[in-house]
């Protein structure tokens, strides 16, 4: 007897690639991911006033404790890794603290050892600390992670837009067509294949922008690789290459704070990624990928390297490609060891062009934000504490962007806030949920009434049947049994279950019922409209295209339209006005339509009986919220 043996499908996310695949797609990470792994030690080693020597050793261990860090998350062990497609690497956040730090010590290897004495204790709290951070996932829903995936995303288009005019600092030349060719022709370049090829030609759109710009640069004479004559071979970096560390109570604290920050990055980020690959995420992820963070951390000050998370570049990286398997990322990670281990293979991928490098990098980052708008898509704007969040989040992330100058009007144990759009956004989407939705009564969104008079959630879900008619009854002409039906239904989370509420009583009633209803509906365009028989709504409703006081020749045709429907079908032409473009659309709309079957007219009535009803409903809502009133204008 044959056995029917049936194997569990494998997520994308755990399908294991064929090696040559595993490589390209590795590589192409690599080279996402490089100019943003070695800025920090480079920033770090210009401003503690460290040598040549000394940053390339900063650079090859960065290098390899970033491929030790992207394994331990994406393959992970026990209780540690989120095993999710994330590359990691060292935090922009930490920057400036450490900094602070290195010059608060007298700068040099001094100053370097008191900073990985704060790394090393930073990372352990973190990593035992992570499975009570995870269980504040309830205070991330959609508003907070939208925000703060969106942050992250516009936040970084300016680190690519620096890029695609040359670079940061001196090597900066906004006004050089030069770079804007290499940047725009890259970007270009990786659409053109986006749009005209499928499959892997399609996944490599990235890899193939960034060397096919990085060759024509090279045969203008615009790259250069010597670099790689002057680096050695092999370069092995040894725990505590600097000395022991050192600790010190204020750089132990600021380190916690970064620490902190970056676990709301990484809660973001894995939150991101889960959305692009289609992958439930829940508390223990968020802990799992914290305890990676802490010890990729530790490991970081041991190894001579520092703070890490999961770095949003290359999540960008993971919704254009649409390569899922996480252990691309594991052999990326095999990659940038290697590269750790053999500086001349750093070199030569140092030699990409900064405006090729930025103008990929404007693709990838721009998608982290695109990430955040399908998040906030689940959001319900007419709750205008939803709209306030988001605006306030976004727009305070922004000014600290465009303006980094601001960090310097504020005392020196702030500028770790302001001197990251991404940390000030996201405490704030976090700060401000907090404050609105966890403090003090919810009182939910205002649904209905105006100013003044308003009625919201919690007074909906508490109402007595006859007060939820008298309320709502007006979203239908004639009888009241959908909005009854919609009653039974309490309570509502939101108002979209609300409005959901009377879809469900609309279609699910039975037929005799559904043909009631559609008989209380005036014709279009009728004298009862006209007259105001049929009640205000229905007068402003069909008035927006001119129906109330139609010239007589447009009259008469809406006329015949009207009795010869009525004759054919015996129910009256229904029709949503504000979604047809003006008169002449609405009567070419009601001539096709009499050439349906009746049981297609009597479904198709029943819909544009709800879509007047949606109308009407958000008219309610916006009457109550003018805050989404004047945001929707």
């Amino acid at each position: 007897m044959a056995t029917d043996v049936r194997t569990r499908p494998v997520h994308p996310v755990d399908e294991v690639l064929p090696a040559p695949k595993l490589a390209i797609y590795g590589f192409q990470h690599v080279l996402a991911f490089y100019a943003g792994a070695v800025i920090v030690p480079i920033l770090l080693a210009n401003a503690i006033g460290l040598n040549t020597q000394q940053l390339i050793h900063l650079i090859n261990a960065d290098l390899l404790t970033c491929g030790i860090a992207s394994i331990i998350q994406s393959v992970g062990f026990w209780k540690v890794g989120v095993r999710l497609p994330l590359l990691q690497g060292v935090t922009f956040t930490a920057v400036s603290p450490m900094i602070a730090i290195g010059l608060a010590a007298g700068g040099g290897t001094d100053g370097l050892l008191v900073i990985y004495g704060a790394v090393i204790v930073a990372g352990l709290a973190t990593f035992f600390a992570a499975p009570y951070f995870s269980k504040l996932i309830r205070f991330f829903p959609p508003v907070v992670t939208g925000s703060v995936i969106t942050i992250i995303g516009i936040a970084l288009l300016p680190v690519a837009a620096g890029d695609a005019v040359g670079g940061a600092g001196d090597s900066a030349d906004p006004s050089s067509g030069k770079n804007m060719a290499y940047a725009l022709g890259t970007l270009f370049l990786i659409v053109l294949i986006q749009r005209v090829f499928k499959g892997f030609m399609a996944t490599v759109a990235v890899l193939i922008g960034l060397v096919s710009g990085t060759a024509i640069a090279w045969l203008l004479g615009d790259a250069t690789f010597d670099a790689i004559a002057t680096s050695d071979w092999v370069g092995v970096t040894t725990p505590f290459y600097f000395g022991w560390p050192k600790f010190s109570f204020a750089a132990i604290v600021s380190m916690l704070v970064v620490m902190l920050i970056t676990a709301v990055e990484t809660t973001g980020d894995v939150f991101a990624t889960g959305e692009i690959v289609k992958k439930r995420v829940g508390r223990e992820d968020v802990a799992r990928a914290l305890r990676a963070d802490g010890l990729s951390t530790t490991i970081g000050g041991v190894l001579n390297s520092f703070p890490y998370t999961c770095f949003a570049e290359n999540v960008g990286l993971v919704r254009l490609t649409r390569v899922k398997s996480r252990w691309v990322v594991a052999s990326a990670g095999v990659f940038m060891i290697v590269l750790g281990l053999i500086p001349k293979a750093g070199a030569l991928v140092a030699g990409i062009p900064y405006p090729v490098l930025g103008g990929a990098a404007l693709a990838m980052f721009a998608t982290v934000a695109v990430v955040g708008f399908q998040t906030l898509s689940r959001v319900d704007f007419h709750d205008h504490r939803n709209v306030v969040i988001v605006a306030t989040a976004v727009g305070l992330a922004i000014y600290v962007t465009v303006q980094p100058g601001v960090a310097q009007a504020v005392p020196d144990w702030a500028e770790i806030l302001f001197g990251s759009g991404i940390t000030l956004g996201s405490l704030t989407a976090i700060i401000l949920n907090f404050v609105f939705f966890h403090i003090g009564k919810d009182i939910g969104p205002a649904v209905a009434g105006e100013p003044g008079s308003l009625i919201r959630l919690d007074q909906v879900n508490a109402m007595e049947r006859e007060e939820f008619v008298a309320t709502f009854g007006g979203l239908f002409q004639g009888p009241d049994w959908v909005v009854e039906r919609a009653y039974d239904q309490r309570p509502f989370t939101d108002t979209g279950d609300l409005r959901h509420a009377f879809q469900e009583a609309l279609f699910a009633a039975d037929p005799a019922e559904q043909n009631e209803l559609i008989a209380a509906y005036p014709d279009l365009g009728g004298r009862q409209v006209q007259e105001g028989e049929s009640g205000p709504d229905s007068a402003q409703e069909q008035g927006v295209h001119g129906l109330t006081y139609l010239p007589e020749e447009e009259q008469a045709e809406i006329d015949r339209l009207t009795d010869a429907y009525r004759g054919r079908f015996g129910i009256p032409l229904i029709t949503c006005v504000r979604d047809v473009q003006d008169v002449k659309a609405l009567v070419a709309q009601g001539y096709e339509r009499l050439d349906n079957a009746p049981v297609q007219e009597r479904q198709t009535a029943l819909i544009e009986i709800a879509k007047i009803a949606g109308h009407r409903f958000d008219a309610l809502v916006a009457d109550a919220n003018p805050i989404h009133t004047a945001r929707a204008r």
